[in-house]
């Protein structure tokens, strides 16, 4: 009741429906479509009464056991040319001559707008504080330049006054038959509007009926969408390999919506992800994590953030998340849900686990490159190392290969992070053969013109092997030897780690690969064996099988 206002909604439902046959008992997303309706109108905190009016038993069926009450139609009614008026002013009577009672306002729902929100519902039944108002209508802005046609002089002409950008087009709206409200004295068998209207103008999402199976697969898509928090940093000192990994993933995140958390301290981070135009908060310090966690509401979380805590970990778990974990080392990965790593070994008893590259998500320009195609000859090197090469490893690698007999263009891509960036440019500045690179956003071609790659035992193996380009790797830090994608059995040269690595060994490792053809087609092909395209795939398969579960024991 809203201002001792009675109200009732009255939600039409015919058996028969052409775009999509039986669509009001057809399950979407796991409940019949005029579930939505009924749910919606019983949760308003105005609404007294919901009658569903059908002619079609497994509707009334239905309808009743979610709690609400039939009229059944009788065949005058039931016919396809019967108005909507005369049905609803029908339930309308039955209704109220079961109830010994009569309504102030009636609300006639359409049961093919799912995405209605309660709250929309109570604001427009709010309106009727007016008391000259006699009818609320639902209607979404829809900005076009619209053409008509003329039949007579079979022409078709504009309807608008001039043509011009959408934004700049006067405001014209549409009805959606979501919501029809109306006092009760303007409702008979003929009309449910009175003549002092005023509008309820939906959101573009609420607005979407379901009329065919376009609909109905955008509208099930939205049901199913999840709201993902992921929690993710990068800076000078760290680089940007996890958000880059992230990045990726939420590029592809189409289907759900997702919230960028990110540290207060670390601008690099904010930038990037700025730079893509994803939603972000800021936090400083976890008790800041938790208050934008509760603000956004999500039901995943995913963390890149390195070796988690178990008191990070435990706390995220009370608060009932299913949590999701990249690359994580820590004593709090044993309390994620999931945990998805495709360099790092683990403790093969972890059944929360996967690893391998199978879940490797590639960044977006290394889906449409082209594999590299393996030549005679040896003409562009690239080194590359992960990370801002504290050891160096980039300049070390220089002085070999400059050691030997190779003349060729040899490219040096170092991090952000990268010290004395200057004095390296300067070292090697009259060397035409040399170009070193900072900060590169399009490693991709650097990576396709490389006949060689030179690198750490990182994720940077996984972008060689996705264009098929030879590579040497070399463990830069006890973490890498973890890595165990590094190895032949997947076309990479492994001269293990650097620090017992003699410069007369990478220089013999390096002409061998460089005068061996067969040695780089040998490799070229056991990269293209493996697939690195589906990680995306891989892992969404994995989370929503897992959260299904999860969800189920809540």
């Amino acid at each position: 009741m809203f201002n001792n206002n009675k109200i009732l909604v009255v939600i039409p439902a015919k058996g028969v429906s052409k775009g999509i046959p039986r669509k009001y008992v057809r399950l979407l997303n796991n409940k019949p479509l005029i579930y939505y309706a009924i749910n919606i109108a019983k949760s308003s905190q105005y609404v007294d009464d919901v009658v569903v009016t059908t002619d079609d038993s497994e509707i009334a069926s239905i309808s009743e056991k979610f709690g609400v009450s039939v009229i059944r139609r009788s065949k005058e009614l039931s016919g396809e040319d019967i108005p909507l008026d005369a049905v609803v002013f029908n339930a309308m009577v039955q209704k109220e001559k079961s109830a010994f009672d009569e309504y102030d306002i009636v609300i006639t729902m359409l049961p093919t707008s799912p995405l209605l929100k309660t709250q929309t519902l109570d604001n427009a039944i709010e309106k009727f504080d007016d008391f000259s108002l006699e009818s609320v209508i639902s209607v979404v802005e829809d900005k076009q330049l619209f053409w008509g046609y003329d039949d007579d002089n079979k022409i078709y002409f504009p309807k608008y006054i001039e043509r011009c950008n959408r934004k700049d087009l006067p405001s014209s709206f549409r009805e959606t038959g979501a919501i029809i409200a109306t006092r009760r004295g303007f409702i008979n068998e003929i009309s449910c509007i009175g003549e002092n209207i005023d509008v309820i103008e939906l959101s573009d999402e609420e607005a979407i009926t379901v009329d065919d199976f376009k609909d109905w697969w955008i509208v099930e898509t939205i049901l199913q969408r999840k709201r993902i928090g992921i929690v993710v940093n990068a800076n000078n000192e760290i680089g940007t390999r996890r958000i880059d990994n992230c990045l990726a993933f939420a590029s592809k995140l189409v289907s759900h919506e997702f919230l960028f958390i990110l540290d207060e301290k670390h601008k690099l981070g904010q930038n990037l992800v700025e730079k893509f135009g994803f939603n972000f908060k800021i936090y400083n310090g976890h008790d800041a994590i938790y208050n934008i966690l509760e603000e956004f509401a999500p039901q995943i979380i995913i963390n890149d953030v390195s070796d988690t805590t178990e008191e990070y970990m435990s706390d995220l778990k009370e608060k009932g998340y299913f949590v999701a974990n990249f690359d994580d080392l820590g004593v709090g990965s044993n309390l994620a849900d999931v945990v998805f790593d495709s360099l790092y070994e683990h403790d093969l008893s972890d059944t929360n686990v996967y690893t391998g590259q199978k879940f490797h998500i590639l960044k977006d320009e290394f889906y449409f490159q082209p594999h590299k195609v393996i030549t005679q000859d040896v003409d562009n090197i690239l080194i590359m190392v992960d990370g801002n090469d504290p050891k160096h490893l980039s300049e070390k690698f220089l002085e070999a290969i400059l050691s030997t007999t190779y003349e060729m263009k040899i490219n040096i891509i170092v991090g952000r992070g990268y010290e004395n960036i200057e004095q390296f440019i300067s070292n090697y500045e009259s060397n035409p053969l040399v170009q070193i690179y900072q900060n590169v956003p399009n490693v991709s071609d650097f990576m396709f013109k490389a006949d060689i790659l030179v690198t750490s035992a990182s994720k940077i193996m996984y972008d060689a092997c996705a264009l098929g380009v030879p590579t040497i790797c070399v463990y830069q830090n006890d973490l890498e030897t973890s890595h165990v994608f590094a190895n032949s059995a997947n076309g990479i040269l492994n001269l293990g780690d650097v620090e017992s690595l003699t410069k007369q060994e990478f220089v013999n490792q390096f002409l061998e690969l460089v005068n061996n053809h067969d040695l780089r087609l040998n490799m070229h092909n056991k990269m293209k064996s493996i697939d690195l395209q589906h990680g995306y795939e891989n892992i969404c398969a994995v989370v929503t099988e897992e959260y299904r579960k999860f969800a189920m024991n809540k």
